[in-house]
């Protein structure tokens, strides 16, 4: 198997970006999720290090929500050591119909394809070697989770050969669940129906295990989190500022907090949990933040208190206001004593006089 069709330099990557961040609004009404900050960075930018630290050069980015900014970011990708195309859906194709859109960018036989919503750890090197010496047709990255309830099981063989896709169950057969990250032969996607939308996860991969194609699993315990909910969001971005997720694009110390040159933190303020603080942004005396995330320019006056949760651009939250697991839109203003718990969403530009909203009596 040792011909050159099976190193990195020959492989092309796929990028999935499509998706519209709706369990994400009000953030993702302005940007689409794979570019909002993630430990200080676009989310998508931890993804293509990884990539690019694979040895692929060449990496195709499937667009179709907002599509304009990718490339208004990242250009050709020369910055980052990539060849950056960019292919945009006109109608929403599903994860099968946006592999197949953008065959015609495709040159290498061997294509890595990955869920833009993910943060992993998995070595990419590892996974196409699997792919390659049991001469698999596809190959999927199977992650053990403890609790694999919520997902669809991918159950495998003594030989690691994929056995079925199941849907979630409260009994799973099997702690293996479909990490989003497959490598394909490319005539496999070529075999992919053009024009529609299709699941790979439901039409695609099922077909072809009932044609007798070879997929395999390569299953690891790698770092692994759907980025898709506010929660997920807020401990991603925490785990890579902490160092327990890797990136490539994070070098340097770890800690419990980062903070963006140009941000402003007044003495007394505390900065736990893998708290973010973005340009521009302003922490005032006393605030405690923990695992907060401040997108550029937002500000957290004097004694508030702001745990697990994201506030966006130019937002505000105003003197020992409390805001707890909660979702803080670009530009929103937070007033003095408030209190948002539990899932509270303010959407942007929205104006909350001092006290306006509390959960306790005011004392």
């Amino acid at each position: 198997m040792a011909n050159s069709g099976n190193t990195a330099g020959s492989t092309d990557a796929v990028i999935l970006v499509g998706g519209q961040g709706t369990r994400l609004r009000p953030l993702t009404l302005s940007a689409p999720k794979p570019m909002l900050p993630t430990a200080g960075l676009p989310f998508l930018q931890h993804l293509l290090a990884r990539i690019a630290d694979a040895g692929i050069t060449h990496v195709v980015l499937g667009t179709s929500y907002k599509a304009e900014v990718f490339e208004e970011h990242f250009g050709d990708g020369s910055d980052l050591g990539l060849e950056l195309e960019y292919v945009t859906e006109s109608e929403a194709l599903g994860t099968g119909g946006g592999i197949r859109n953008v065959l015609p960018k495709l040159r290498a036989d061997t294509v890595l394809v990955f869920n833009g919503d993910v943060l992993g750890g998995t070595d990419l090197g590892g996974v196409l070697e699997t792919h390659h010496t049991s001469g698999a047709d596809v190959t999927l990255h199977l992650v053990r989770v403890s609790d694999p309830r919520a997902f669809g099981c991918v159950p495998t063989d003594e030989n690691g050969r994929v056995t079925a896709f199941l849907e979630k169950t409260q009994d799973p057969p099997t702690d293996q669940i479909n990490a989003g990250c497959y490598v394909f032969r490319r005539e496999y996607i070529e075999k992919i129906p053009a024009g529609r939308p299709v699941s790979v996860e439901r039409e695609t991969f099922p077909s072809l295990l009932a044609e007798g194609a070879h997929i395999q699993g390569h299953v690891d315990v790698s770092y692994w989190r759907d980025m898709g909910t506010p929660e997920d969001f807020v401990r991603g971005s925490a785990d890579l500022v902490r160092g327990i997720a890797p990136s490539p694009a994070l070098p340097g110390q770890r800690g419990e907090s980062l903070v963006h040159p140009g941000a402003g933190v007044a003495p007394g303020a505390l900065l736990i949990g893998g708290t973010v603080v973005g340009r521009g942004a302003e922490v005032g005396a006393g605030a405690r933040l923990d695992g907060a995330i401040l997108f550029d320019g937002a500000r957290v006056e004097a004694g508030a208190t702001v745990e697990r949760s994201i506030i966006g651009f130019g937002a505000r939250i105003g003197p020992r206001a409390l805001v707890r697991d909660a979702v803080i839109g670009d530009g929103a203003n937070v007033g003095a004593r408030c209190e948002l718990l539990r899932g509270a969403r303010i959407w942007p530009g929205v104006d909350i006089p001092d006290g306006g909203i509390r959960f306790s009596t005011d004392v």
